[in-house]
């Protein structure tokens, strides 16, 4: 026996329900440090139009975003402010990691700075290039979306304490100004 519904009722799963919401409305962090934050404020002006991808206001207080967008070199004097504010981010969060400094370190390979940020915060999608068009960074906010949309909230990844609580407990036990990671923390986070 079918049950009709009126043609005003949408059936769905909350889980697509809320990745939907979720991927439509990302908030993006600038942590634009290098000539990758340029390219950054251009993907965020009126040519390229961010915001009909559903990633329109730059938000730059912690608590308000759920994406963090990290452009250009970071230098390990930066580390503890790039690891604070990514844990004052609240769940679900996500990581790009814009051009070839942020991801690897670039041409900068020094003891200065960073070679590559992943060893320290999760990241999520790598855009390559130095600096990348602002054609590769909406390239991955859209591939960003289709993960979101994929993995779902409720019973995805942002949720699992044991996929999460390993790299929270590095991170609040690295000390201030320190440039490598504990004893026992993730050297790579796999996205």
């Amino acid at each position: 026996m079918a049950v009709e519904l009126p043609e005003n009722v949408v059936v769905s799963k909350l889980d697509q329900l809320a990745s939907w919401c979720r991927k439509n409305s990302l908030w993006p962090m600038p942590f634009a440090t290098a000539c990758c934050g340029i390219e950054l404020m251009a993907t965020g002006a009126s040519r390229h139009d961010l915001a009909r991808f559903g990633a329109e206001v730059f938000r730059f207080s912690p608590r308000q975003c759920d994406l963090m967008i990290v452009a250009g070199r970071v230098v390990m004097k930066m580390l503890p402010v790039l690891q604070r504010i990514w844990q004052q981010m609240h769940e679900p969060k996500w990581c790009i990691s814009m051009g070839a400094c942020a991801s690897t370190g670039g041409v900068f390979d020094t003891y200065a700075v960073v070679q590559g940020i992943d060893r320290f915060i999760p990241v999520d999608m790598y855009v390559p290039g130095c600096p990348p068009r602002p054609e590769q960074l909406i390239q991955s906010i859209i591939d960003l979306q289709d993960k979101i949309q994929r993995e779902g909230t409720l019973q995805g990844k942002e949720f699992d304490l044991k996929n999460r609580q390993g790299l929270n407990r590095a991170l609040l036990e690295l000390p201030l100004g320190s440039g490598a990671p504990p004893q026992g923390a993730p050297a790579t986070v796999a996205p």
